[in-house]
């Protein structure tokens, strides 16, 4: 049987000579997903969720993960894709795009972690730069399109029993898509033989009261910048390059967790601006996110129609603590620019070599 027209195809949204049930790329990594967080300033609770579609797996999934101070509580749901929609849902878990780029509803009616949120964009979107990866044959494997955005939350959330006000939280959200590692993983090949020495990545979108700041680093172990993007976005639409970022982060002691961090950035009139940025609570990606090298569960990967998973974690727990490093860790942080506070994320990874930093191998921490 042939493909037939779908419901999006009624509208003058199609991008290549192909009906919408089709990606562009038959490359079996094409997704799009959304990401969003919220946390209440304090550092006490920090929720993450998503949701994303991998048409040509024919899956979708979500989760939702939420930390209360030292235990963190997550919810897992993947279904089969069968056909592509406007609606982004997931079992009980559901986007709403209430305004496009100004507000969204996230809901989840489950026991586990329960979701009542409503979203209001504080500053407008902004397309980031696009993102490319190559492996060893240079061939891509993340080649992918973003655009961010801070705001504010409120509504209710329920974990563990308890039902929190939500009122004025901060937090930040995108969406991407293109090709990054999905699903089941693949034979490595020739990949194998030329093994990483080390990825090093900054992502900081950050809300302060007249504008907003979201800078984007990634480099190679010798420091080479791979990716550079720095912005400030203010409440006209107006977006201003800040330059080429010089980062300084202090870390704890025989680790690699940030404990506080500097951005040095520099205005189109040649203005030094200084962030400093203060780590609150934090999320491991990898550990109950389904994001890379995550053991229990990966995005896109089948695993039957309407699967549930729930997962608590005590981060006091040696099994738990000892994979915490080794992956991209989330953390709600406070910012301070020109004397005005902000609140956002503070994303980073430091792994293997990273010259800049004196880090010399896998293994190398803070002194």
């Amino acid at each position: 049987m042939g493909l037939t027209p779908g419901e999006l195809d009624e509208f003058p949204i199609h991008q290549a000579p192909l009906p919408m049930a089709r990606a562009a790329s038959s490359d079996r990594n094409f997704y799009d997903r959304c990401y969003l967080n919220a946390h209440d300033n304090a550092g006490e609770v920090f929720l993450i969720a998503g949701l994303g579609t991998y048409p040509n797996l024919g899956v979708r999934d979500a989760f939702a993960t939420v930390r209360v101070k030292d235990r963190q509580f997550s919810l897992r749901l993947s279904d089969a894709l069968d056909a592509r929609s406007l609606e982004q849902q997931v079992g009980p878990m559901r986007i709403e795009v209430v305004d496009p780029l100004k507000e969204l509803r996230l809901t989840c009616d489950h026991d586990h972690v329960g979701l009542d949120l409503s979203w209001t964009g504080a500053f407008p979107a902004v397309l980031e730069q696009r993102h490319l990866m190559l492996d060893a044959n240079d061939r891509p494997t993340l080649d992918a399109q973003r655009f961010a955005q801070v705001g504010t939350w409120s509504g209710t959330l329920q974990v563990d029993g308890t039902t929190y006000e939500v009122s004025d939280w901060s937090g930040t959200r995108d969406r991407s898509w293109g090709i990054r590692p999905v699903g089941d993983a693949e034979p490595p090949g020739r990949a194998a033989d030329q093994p990483l020495d080390g990825f090093w990545w900054l992502y900081a979108p950050l809300r302060f009261d007249d504008f907003a700041v979201i800078v984007i680093v990634q480099e190679a172990p010798d420091g080479f910048r791979t990716l550079n993007d720095a912005v400030r976005v203010f409440p006209d639409g107006r977006v201003e390059q800040l330059g080429w970022p010089r980062i300084e982060i202090d870390y704890e002691s025989g680790t690699r967790m940030p404990v506080a961090a500097r951005l040095h950035l520099t205005t189109p009139q040649g203005e030094q601006l200084l962030i400093e940025v203060e780590p609150l609570s934090f999320v491991a990606l990898h550990v109950g996110c389904g994001y890379g090298g995550d053991p229990e569960w990966t995005h896109g990967v089948w695993k039957g129609n309407d699967w549930t998973d729930t997962s608590t974690y005590d981060l006091t727990d040696a099994d738990i603590v000892g994979r915490i490093p080794w992956g991209v860790i989330d953390h709600s942080a406070r910012a301070t620019c020109n004397g005005q506070v902000g609140w956002g994320l503070f994303e980073h990874a430091s792994l293997g070599r990273h010259d800049p930093t004196g880090f010399a191998d896998w293994m190398a921490v803070a002194p």
